[in-house]
């Protein structure tokens, strides 16, 4: 129960946060119920009264008045419900779009380690499924639950001036039929949390091999995605199953209640009829009441159901907004103008407690200068450069920008200082435009025509067929893997960044296209600080000095030429080894 106490805390905590911008369309979806309330109240008792004047011989302007009045409420009360369902379409898909919003900023603010435990997909679901369920939760519950438990109350108070009898019975009913659905749904809620948790693992599982499509072709792995992917969905049929079953218990003992109670009502409908205490037109109006009391508390019903689903993914949507980066911002604001040197004091880091990637790791790089970083696989290359953009913190030591710890510096301060050009540059299915400026439409386009022209792109640009609105990626045109990392500096260099950082920028380019991409990371190197990662020694021609580490830690580092120079350090010998392949 302490759960269930738990969702329903947050559920108002949510309603309130997102609602509140709505409210003055909340006012008018309330008002809009309110008319509806009285319109289906009203409509059965216009009927009752033509009924009994029909029996009695009325005068047929009388009747003919009635019939009207009948008909004239019964449109208005389905005009009613058609606006109301507009004005909550509204309010549900501005309420949950603005949850979207912050959950996407919230998982971008959080760190690496964060995304490296959670897939795409399973983050996605998170995103719009778990969203996409409080829908009606966000438009309809509380207002629909007021409303009907209004309207029911109204139905209960005109069945009790008919007579007390009748509107016991049937109080006792309702009164039967809430608690026995607030049981069940007491029940059913953790069945749903299992089921939106299966559909995340489902999405996460496809995200993930989707993303690897090529390597399950190449190795031949079709049949062990299949056999996973039926697993996946197995376990996800099971759990809807579960979470249905208990929702479809829900609706059986809804409507065997008020079988029941329409049986009841009837019975002593029939009994005061004989004893002449209720006319027919009396009778007809406990019938359409009785009757009428199914639709509202169904209602509720169907909005406790759905709670059932919510409350699951408000659960998850909670715990995801709980989470916390452990990258916090520090109090500056700002990094020193110009080229940053680097600064590495004796830094120990590791992504998993105890098992270190970095030990003790020193190095000073002044600024203007460019550091190429080598190692063998494993050697904690990357993990180095992920400390510089503060996508993790070191265990213990200092990592320095211009002389500033960066714990102390807001990450934005950091990242509006840095470009980072890695092997596999991400380009959007979007325009040449959008893919530079990352959708800044502040950026004019003669910069961009000057940054493309200066990296030896402007006749590509050029032949395009609609320039800077050419459409890249799906539907668009295919860049190669040099065009596609020139673009990469060329968006980095927009930005004019202090420190550039290239992660093995060229490692997935043949001889040819390296020397022609070497020259776009000489313009972009230029009057910068620079950290080059690369195991080719060619594409440390651009570097000042060399720092190779093996199991993380520092065995050699020094000025480029000098180490090339001494047969007996550990460069020279790559280089030496290097010259020997390309001869073989």
């Amino acid at each position: 129960m302490s759960s269930v106490a738990s969702s329903s805390r947050l559920n108002w905590r949510l309603l309130v946060r997102y609602l509140r911008p709505f409210r003055r369309q909340m006012l008018v979806l309330a008002a809009i119920l309110a008319m509806l309330i009285g319109l289906q109240l009203a409509t059965p008792l216009a009927a009752s009264r033509f009924i009994d004047v029909a029996v009695a011989d009325g005068s047929m302007e009388t009747l003919v008045f009635l019939a009207v009045l009948t008909i004239a409420l019964a449109l208005l009360a389905q005009g009613a419900a058609v606006l109301e369902t507009w004005v909550a379409e509204r309010i549900s898909w501005g309420a949950t779009n603005a949850l979207r919003e912050e959950l996407a900023a919230h998982l971008l603010h959080l760190d690496a380690a964060f995304h490296h435990a959670h897939t795409p997909g399973e983050l996605i679901e998170r995103i719009d499924g778990d969203v996409g369920t409080l829908a009606r939760l966000f438009s309809r519950f509380t207002v629909y639950v007021i409303g009907n438990a209004l309207l029911v109350a109204g139905i209960l108070i005109l069945l009790y001036a008919l007579d007390w009898r009748v509107g016991l019975g049937l109080t006792l009913c309702v009164a039967v039929a809430v608690a026995t659905m607030l049981r069940l749904r007491a029940a059913a809620t953790p069945y749903s949390a299992a089921e939106r948790q299966a559909s995340a693992d489902f999405y996460g599982f496809l995200g993930e091999h989707l993303a690897g499509l090529e390597d399950v072709r190449a190795l031949g792995a079709r049949g062990f995605v299949m056999r996973r992917c039926a697993e996946h969905m197995r376990a996800w049929l099971a759990a809807r199953m579960q979470a249905q079953m208990r929702g479809y218990g829900m609706v059986a003992a809804s409507q065997g209640l008020f079988g029941l109670g329409m049986a009841v009502a009837l019975a002593l409908g029939a009994m005061l009829f004989r004893d002449g205490a209720l006319t027919i037109g009396a009778i007809f109006l406990i019938f359409r009441y009785t009757e009428m009391l199914r639709h509202p508390t169904e209602q509720i019903r169907n909005e406790i159901q759905d709670l059932q689903q919510a409350g699951a993914s408000l659960g998850r949507i909670e715990d995801l907004l709980g989470q916390r980066s452990r990258i916090v911002d520090g109090p500056v604001s700002s990094l020193p103008p110009g080229p940053l040197p680097v600064e590495l004091d004796r830094v120990r880091f590791g992504y998993e407690p105890g098992a270190p990637v970095l030990h003790d790791v020193s190095l000073r790089l002044e600024p203007q200068r460019v550091l190429g970083i080598l190692g063998r696989t494993g050697s904690g290359k990357t993990t180095l450069i992920r400390l510089l953009p503060r996508f993790y913190d070191p265990d213990r030591g200092v990592v320095r920008l211009g002389g500033v710890d960066l714990r102390s510096v807001s990450l934005s301060a950091i990242r509006a200082r840095i470009g980072l050009v890695t092997q596999e540059p991400q380009l959007f299915n979007a325009s040449v435009r959008d893919n530079l400026t990352l959708f800044d439409d502040g950026v004019p386009d003669g910069r961009l025509i000057e940054i493309l022209e200066s990296l030896g792109m402007g006749q590509w640009l050029r032949d395009l067929p609609a320039g800077l609105d050419t459409l890249l990626g799906a539907g668009g045109i295919g860049l190669s893997a040099g065009q596609t990392q020139t673009l990469a500096c060329a968006r980095v260099l927009l930005r004019d960044p202090a420190l550039v950082i290239l992660d093995e920028p060229s490692s997935k380019l043949d001889p040819a296209t390296e020397r022609q991409v070497h020259r776009v990371f000489a313009r972009l190197l230029a009057g910068r600080t620079g950290v080059i990662v690369a195991h080719r020694l060619s594409t440390l021609a651009l570097a000042d000095a060399i720092l190779i580490l093996e199991r993380g830690r520092v065995v050699e580092a020094g000025p480029r030429l000098e180490l090339a120079a001494d047969s007996t350090t550990r460069y020279a010998a790559m280089l030496r080894q290097s010259v020997a392949e390309v001869g073989a």
